[in-house]
């Protein structure tokens, strides 16, 4: 690295760069040539049709699939030297709901990225998760196994993993599915205080739905980048056409 070098200052100004991204499922594309960046205290959208590319991106950036070719840099640095700053949240169909853990045992597993499997937690780490579990609404929960919880209680319990992280990067896979009106603003209201407390979140939404006027930013992506920035600019009919090849209603 140079000092002074004027375009490692400028990567380093975002809190997530993705460049040239390019994954495959064998012979098959997945992502193509997905370049974007994203700052810090963003609430960012994921949408596109089904089979785009949206929960690949997330696992490509956070390297559950492999990329083909292409960099992730967290701060300017590469994500998979600083990953205990990133928390990820699947979609819930990826998760062993039958797993015999509390939702308490679930939440504070967010202090593993830092202080690592065999450690045991501080008092501190033991109230980051009390307090985690009370922001999301589950006090009453917490002695209870996280495969008796509705679908929406499970959300909230991995939001809460998320928050015991303390993470500056979110990445969340659909976390608006299947959950109630009340669960959706409840993870809303949690989404916009990180945003405002200064972390960038990048969110795969599946619907277009009123959920999507929350976003800061949207990435409409098709297996590749169909278009990226504010909302406003971004959410149009011409470019849901080309995203969806077809006439789709923005909200």
């Amino acid at each position: 690295m140079v000092v002074g070098d004027p375009c490692v200052l400028l990567i380093s100004t975002f809190m997530l760069s993705v460049r040239d991204l390019n994954v495959s499922y064998g012979l098959r594309p997945a992502l193509e040539r997905v370049s974007f960046d994203v700052e810090a205290g963003r609430l960012v959208g994921v949408v596109g049709p089904n089979g785009a590319g949206k929960s690949t991106l997330v696992k490509a950036i956070m390297g559950v699939v492999p990329r083909r070719s292409g960099a992730v840099l967290l701060e300017g640095e590469p994500l998979e030297k600083v990953r205990e700053r990133v928390a990820y949240i699947p979609q819930r169909a990826g998760i062993d709901w039958d797993f015999p853990a509390l939702v308490r045992e679930v939440v504070a597993m967010g202090c593993v990225p830092r202080m690592g499997w065999l450690a045991r937690p501080a008092r501190a780490d033991r109230e980051r998760v009390e307090a985690a579990i009370e922001r999301v609404g589950l006090a009453d929960l917490a002695h209870r196994r996280i495969g008796e919880l509705s679908g929406g209680q499970q959300q909230r319990a991995f939001i809460a993993r998320a928050l015991v992280q303390q993470a500056r990067l979110f990445l969340f896979d659909e976390p608006f599915a299947g959950v109630d009106q009340y669960t959706e603003r409840s993870i809303l209201g949690i989404f916009e205080q990180l945003r405002d407390a200064g972390c960038a979140l990048l969110i795969v939404n599946h619907d277009l739905g009123d959920v999507v006027r929350h976003y800061d930013d949207l990435l409409i992506l098709r297996g590749e980048v169909v278009a990226y920035g504010p909302r406003e600019d971004v959410f149009t009919q011409a470019n849901l056409n080309r995203a969806y090849l077809g006439p789709v209603a923005a909200v």
